[in-house]
């Protein structure tokens, strides 16, 4: 056990920077011995048995929910759900994962929590996720940036008041893109948070097939059941038959890629949402990544492959699975937790002048 913990230590050291691990070891993610599996932590964040206590504490934010149909340019329309708090509360949008939705039992408890203290809470939909595969004929993809950015151009038009983000997983790595051109798509972001997000997508598709199985077979099977709905709906645009019942993710992600896209190859349409390289560089807002050694399905290796602005700080635990940060099975995670004290002491920064509140 001593030597595992030695190599757990180097392995850490080596792959994380300095800058990025924990200022001391209590500020590290510390689960109970029974929770430190990543692949545990991974498939807890998203297991049915935590709905419903999940679901009844969020019942306030359900009953305050009103839902909004965002313009975001060129006819483009995006689901999203709005809890207001109390009068003039910081507005925070919210963002799935990749499959996920603004159902997802991650999104519903930070949102809950933050609705709670008062922020105006924004449960985006990626188009296609939820129930929204009738809102445009065209087929999700991870490289529509645009439609986000104008969703974000919108919700800051309704509230008047620059924006905070949280995303999750791809969600995560769509809000990064979007605050590294902030200023050219015209976008007023106060604070960004990416919990596990993708790093570079080659790796993530490579961590999916050579890694446990069952993510794999979890995600093929997900995206076959929104596939469905979206050839349903949209029978003029979309035949499928032939690839009905195939879980290879790369054969199925590039098919879809060459049928429905003008990218030029699969490698050409995962190099085009990677955050890997320079596309940080450009970050117009402060942003924090929040993320574990332990992923199963974004290899931490990559950390060292992106661009550090002064902007941009990131905190790899050495445990937390992908979005998991589970401490037990219900309540709060420790990553919600930090979100939630990482948001308030951004807006207590920003209403209090340049200084940096959180030190």
């Amino acid at each position: 056990m001593a030597q595992r913990r030695a190599r757990d230590a180097e392995e850490f050291d080596r792959v994380v920077p300095a800058r990025a691990q924990p200022r001391t070891p209590d500020e590290d993610f510390q689960p109970p011995w029974w929770l430190r599996n990543p692949h545990l932590q991974s498939m807890l964040a998203s297991v049915a048995v935590r709905r419903g206590p999940i679901v009844r504490r969020a019942r306030a934010l359900f009953e305050a929910q009103q839902e909004l149909l965002l313009e975001c340019g060129e006819g483009v329309r995006l689901q999203c759900w709005r809890s207001s708090g109390s009068a003039g509360g910081q507005p925070v949008v919210v963002l799935h994962g990749w499959e996920g939705s603004s159902e997802s039992l991650y999104v519903l408890s930070l949102s809950q929590q933050l609705y709670e203290r008062g922020f105006d809470v924004f449960r985006l939909n990626l188009r296609d996720h939820g129930e929204t595969h009738h809102l445009n004929p065209g087929l999700f993809h991870s490289c529509r940036l645009e439609e986000v950015c104008g969703a974000l151009r919108e919700i800051r038009r309704l509230t008047g008041r620059p924006l905070q983000l949280v995303g999750f997983s791809l969600g995560g790595n769509f809000l990064l893109r979007a605050a590294a051109q902030a200023r050219t798509a015209g976008l007023d972001l106060a604070y960004v948070v990416a919990v596990s997000p993708v790093l570079d997508p080659h790796e993530t598709l490579r961590a999916l097939e050579e890694g446990f199985a069952g993510y794999a077979l979890y995600f093929a099977r997900k995206w076959w059941r929104s596939l469905r709905k979206k050839e349903a709906l949209w029978p003029e645009e979309y035949d499928l038959g032939e690839l009905h019942g195939t879980n290879d993710l790369r054969r199925l992600t590039a098919e879809l890629i060459g049928r429905y896209t003008d990218f030029a190859s699969l490698d050409d349409y995962l190099h085009g949402y990677a955050i890997i390289g320079r596309r940080l560089e450009t970050l117009d807002a402060p942003a924090l990544i929040i993320t574990s050694l332990d992923d199963p399905i974004i290899p931490a290796a990559d950390l060292q492959r992106l661009a550090r602005p002064a902007q941009l700080r990131i905190e790899v635990t050495r445990r937390g699975g992908h979005c998991g940060f589970l401490e037990r099975l219900t309540g709060p995670t420790w990553a919600e937790r930090r979100i939630v004290a990482e948001l308030t002491l951004a807006l207590a920064a920003r209403q209090n002048g340049p200084a940096r509140a959180a030190g």
